[in-house]
């Protein structure tokens, strides 16, 4: 039989069961800790979302889905063109939701889309609700939906933002609809429309503007009375003015400030997308020598929440001045609109 050889194990002294239980003990605080503070992390971030209007510094996205950005795979744009169209396609603004564009059953995942564009890029994103029956009197913007339509699009996109409760939304919704009111004749209308259309789209983290007009349409008591009768002053955050048009920040600062005091604490938002010339007088649309203004979340008061990029500069206003049809891309404007800007 072969030599037997000694194997020596090493010895391993059993912790006492006292300090067993104590490690252990520390162990599961620690992790109790940090699944705390990941929790109080994310409450805290999603209340702050949930309690912060949108404010001087507020981020927004460039849309993917832009018009502008659909237009860089257009051939036909010449350098200077393609130029001006990657330079707006990479501004923050609003998307626009037409029942043209995005129909009854597309809506909400077009939302959907901004939603996650927004939580990749952790910023906000602004919509530009617009759809109405009878939609701008007939004008360049002409269309819209039935009533019956409109209850179920505006559901859908309502059911969208409320599916993005961890996402900061700016809803302007329906511009012109009030302004437009008293020539249309169609307030009464316009008042149950609106109403019902704010309950729809009630959302946490959505804060909502109605139609505001600007400083060279109608005055501050006539424009503060419109948005009185649609009675939803809990439910709003206040309005926007100037949208697709050309005034001043200045003159839109003190016009909001004025309607604002006839409103009893609501704030409003200032398109400043083609503000940045404001000598367009009482010519509204395609008017020439006009420049892009200051970006989106640059200026605000303790009445203007923030300033925003809200009709699309490059956007055409209608067939006038040279234009296409309304909301199409027009190459040309975004050149124009961006020169000594780029």
């Amino acid at each position: 039989m072969g030599r037997r050889i000694a194997v020596h194990r090493p010895r391993f002294e059993r912790l006492p069961t006292w300090m067993t239980v104590v490690a252990a003990g520390a162990a599961l605080a620690l992790v109790i800790a940090l699944i705390a503070w990941g929790a109080t992390s994310s409450v805290s971030t999603f209340y702050t979302i949930m309690t912060t209007p949108p404010a001087v510094g507020t981020s927004f996205i460039a849309p993917d889905i832009s018009k502008a950005h659909r237009s860089l795979d257009d051939d036909s744009l010449d350098d200077d063109q393609r130029h001006a169209t990657a330079y707006l396609a990479a501004q923050p603004a609003t998307y626009w939701l037409t029942p043209e564009q995005d129909p009854v059953g597309q809506a909400g995942d077009t939302v959907g889309a901004l939603a996650a564009q927004a939580r990749e890029e952790g910023a906000a994103f602004a919509v530009a609700v617009y759809g109405l029956p009878g939609r701008d009197c007939g004008n360049h913007s002409a269309g819209g939906l039935s009533e019956a339509g409109y209850r179920t699009w505006v559901e859908e996109i309502g059911l969208a933002l409320r599916n993005a409760q961890d996402v900061q939304k700016v809803v302007i919704l329906e511009p012109d609809s009030l302004a437009l009111a008293p020539e249309c004749g169609n307030l009464d209308e316009r008042t149950v429309q609106l109403r019902e259309a704010v309950s729809a789209l009630q959302a946490p983290g959505a804060w909502i503007y109605l139609d505001g007009g600007h400083s060279g349409w109608l005055d501050a008591q006539q424009m503060a009375g419109l948005i009185s009768a649609i009675d939803v002053a809990g439910s709003v955050r206040g309005f926007a003015t100037n949208v697709s048009n050309y005034r001043s920040v200045a003159d839109e600062f003190a016009y909001a400030h004025e309607v604002a005091s006839y409103l009893d604490g609501m704030h409003a938002i200032v398109d400043t997308s083609r503000s940045g010339a404001a000598t367009a007088g009482e010519e509204w649309c395609n008017p020439p020598a006009q420049t892009v203004g200051e970006p989106s979340g640059t200026r605000g008061d303790e009445v203007v929440d923030a300033n925003l990029w809200i009709k699309p500069p490059g956007e055409s206003d209608g067939p006038c001045n040279g234009g296409p049809a309304a909301g199409v891309w027009w190459p040309d404007a975004a050149v124009s609109l961006t020169d000594g800007v780029r």
